[in-house]
């Protein structure tokens, strides 16, 4: 990865919106975290709304694609589909969840230490097969973040409905 000791403002603007939309505060209201915060694994698994995916796999989808953000500001293409792009749940318990939401915070620090450190240069540089450049594409991280931590926050509304009720 091509990295700067001259990181630019905007990529330390950047990197702090992506801290918000995942821990908050954010200025549209809860982020991925704060919507998670009381949520259980039932909950996490529940499919309130036919064919929509769970919270879980919503989270497990978010963590890929900050790890798709890593890998291509590595140098490397990368296109998640099908199952790496929304990964199944695997192990539906409190363990296996509280893991999936400690790895998903892993990489999404990873990617905003990553981001931090960059410079206005790099942010211009296309991604990887992509006609975008890393800027573009950062800005559509963290707006696919919030774009799902929506879904995520209706799904819990939809499933406590329904009697599956957070911590």
């Amino acid at each position: 990865m091509k990295e700067n000791s001259c990181a630019s403002l905007e990529a330390a603007r950047i990197a702090d919106q992506l801290q918000r939309t995942f821990y908050g505060p954010a200025w549209h209201g809860p982020a991925v975290i704060e919507v998670l915060e009381d949520v259980n694994a039932a909950m996490a698994t529940a499919k309130p709304i036919v064919n929509v995916h769970s919270i879980w796999e919503l989270l497990l989808h978010v963590a890929v694609w900050d790890q798709a953000a890593l890998t291509r500001l590595g140098g490397s293409k990368c296109q998640p589909t099908g199952e790496a792009n929304f990964p199944p749940v695997m192990k539906a318990n409190e363990a296996a969840w509280r893991k999936t939401i400690a790895d998903a915070k892993r990489t999404h620090d990873r990617l905003v230490r990553t981001v931090s450190r960059i410079s206005d240069e790099r942010l211009r540089d296309r991604v990887p097969g992509k006609r975008y450049d890393f800027y573009h594409m950062l800005h559509g991280i963290a707006q696919h973040e919030l774009y799902h931590a929506g879904q995520m926050a209706i799904l819990k509304k939809a499933a406590s409905r329904l009697a599956i009720t957070p911590l």
